[in-house]
């Protein structure tokens, strides 16, 4: 039988073309290329205009940036400027260097954005691609203007981890992000949605077939993001952070959500979407798309009210 998933990603890159995305592959540095889906127009310089609402799409651990974040980018490409990375190890991005940091990762898509003309925008991140952000809005706060989070933290400290780890009953995030078994796939979508459907086992294989490569260097990229509570220190930037979170999360639950909150003040504001789990953005997507329309709305008005005022 035919992979459903080598079937299917021609047809979502035809889909992404028909709304104005195009594949492209930056060289970050030699031995680094990143691989991100961009708009067909380059940004306009002038920095008043339309054209310059870049939306920034982060993907989590589960798969690939377009894959991940496919409902967002039909729903919104048209309005925005829309940008999605494949971050290091995922997509046929590469690098040949050893470094595995979320500090790595963030180096790489702000100097991919900005060699593809990108000088403001609005990140959204979901998982582990909500911790790249954190990290990017801390270190390139002149590219960041803000920041939409998705079943995230600032950083997957030690406690954070221990707790969410024995909420899923995993000993490692290796066993339960890098399966290699049908129902080690199944499991891992189970405790990622609040309803998981009736999913033929096929559809599960052929995941399995398609989207874990590189398994070594993810692994690497795993114990490279847990951290010492000690070594954390809330990070003071100035972007304003939007949770948008799925109700029923279990891995990044309502006491992560609350921390989250304390630590970033009157930065932040929170939404919560009902009968949705983890994997939010993809179990629904509908619901997902009409409070980011809202909340990118009220962003980038409020960034051009500033701009006014200046």
């Amino acid at each position: 039988m035919v992979n459903i998933f080598a079937v299917y990603k021609p047809l979502l890159r035809w889909l992404m073309k028909l709304v104005g995305m195009r594949p492209q592959t930056v060289e970050i540095e030699p031995g680094t290329v990143m691989n991100f889906w961009v708009p067909n127009e380059t940004p306009n310089k002038s920095k008043n205009s339309n054209n310059n609402k870049a939306v920034v799409f982060i993907h989590g651990f589960a798969a690939d940036g377009i894959i991940t974040w496919q409902s967002q980018v039909l729903a919104l490409a048209r309005k925005y400027k829309v940008y999605v990375p494949d971050l290091l190890f995922f997509g046929g991005s590469i690098t040949d260097r050893s470094e595995r940091s979320l500090e790595f990762q963030a180096e790489c898509v702000a100097k991919g954005l900005k060699k593809l003309g990108v000088e403001r925008c609005t990140l959204v991140g979901l998982s582990y691609g909500g911790m790249v952000g954190f990290k990017m809005a801390e270190l390139y706060p002149d590219l960041v203007e803000s920041i939409v989070l998705t079943c995230s933290a600032m950083a997957l400290t030690k406690s954070i981890s221990d707790a969410a780890l024995e909420r899923i009953g995993f000993k490692s995030w290796s066993d339960y992000l890098l399966p290699d078994t049908v129902q080690g796939v199944k499991v891992l979508f189970d405790i990622a949605t609040f309803k998981l459907p009736r999913i033929p086992n096929f559809i599960y294989k052929h995941y399995l077939e398609i989207m874990f490569d590189n398994r070594e260097q993810r692994e690497e990229l795993l114990k490279a993001l847990v951290i010492d509570d000690k070594d954390f220190t809330i990070p003071h930037h100035p972007q304003r952070v939007q949770l948008l979170w799925g109700e029923n999360d279990i891995i990044f639950n309502m006491e992560v959500v609350n921390n989250l909150m304390r630590q970033l003040g009157d930065r932040a504001t929170l939404q919560y979407i009902e009968k949705a789990g983890h994997l939010v953005e993809a179990e629904r997507p509908c619901v997902y798309n009409k409070h980011l329309k809202e909340i990118l709305t009220t962003l980038f008005e409020n960034g051009h009210q500033k701009q006014r005022n200046l």
